[in-house]
Formats: structure tokens, sequence, C-alpha cells
């Protein structure tokens, strides 16, 4: 079995009004494809190539600290964090430099990590 890329990042969220003002009124996203009916929710968010989805409904899906961790790449890392903090969002791991990356760790209403991240240009 091979595998060439992944489809998706998917959470799962109690409130939907709540969980969109965060995603797109904190972070920006802008939704792509909505779809919402009898108790359920699916809602994507294009990142560049990829999608970040968030979603209720269906009983297994249920949100939590137990999931994947969706990382968020930013030009302007400094920038992202400093707005986070303006926007009230609390940071579980305060900003952090790797010798690769600059890296820190938020959540969404629900509990779900977000990494926000910073790729270093590769050394010469």
């Amino acid at each position: 079995m091979k595998f060439t890329s992944f489809s998706f990042v998917a959470y799962a969220i109690t409130d939907v009004a709540k969980s969109r003002a965060f995603y797109e009124g904190v972070l920006g996203l802008k939704a792509g494809s909505v779809w919402e009916g009898e108790g359920m929710a699916f809602i994507e968010y294009a990142v560049g190539q990829d999608t970040l989805v968030i979603g209720k409904g269906a009983p297994q899906f249920t949100p939590g600290k137990t999931g994947a961790t969706a990382t968020l790449e930013t030009d302007d890392f400094d920038g992202a964090v400093s707005e986070l903090r303006a926007s009230g969002v609390k940071l579980l791991m305060e900003p952090h430099e790797t010798p690769v990356c600059h890296m820190a760790l938020i959540e969404d209403p629900d509990g779900n990590q977000i990494m926000i991240h910073r790729r270093k240009a590769p050394a010469k």
C-alpha cells in the first residue's frame, strides 16, 4: 500500500457558529464547501493546496485533544502570534524555535489543537 498525499485534516466540533467564528474570524480562513443539515455539518477551508475540515454529527467523530493537530504554515510567524494574542487566543505552547522552524500551539473552541508554523529557509 502506498499513499501519495493526505485528503484533508478534519476536526470534530460541537458548535458550528462558534467554530466558524474562530476559523473564519480569528484565523481568517475562507469557507469553501459548506454543508449543514439534519444535525450535521461539514465545512471545508482551503489552506494552500491542502484542506482543513470542521464538522459535527457523526457519533464517533468527537472533538478533543486525542486527534490530529493541523499545522498552519505562515510567512509572518511573529505577526500571526501577535494577532492571535490580540484576539484573546490562549497559547498552549509559547513560540518555540528549532533549527528548522518556529512554532506555537493554540486550540479551537472545542480543544482541538492547531499549530502555527513557519519553516526556516534551508541552510546552504
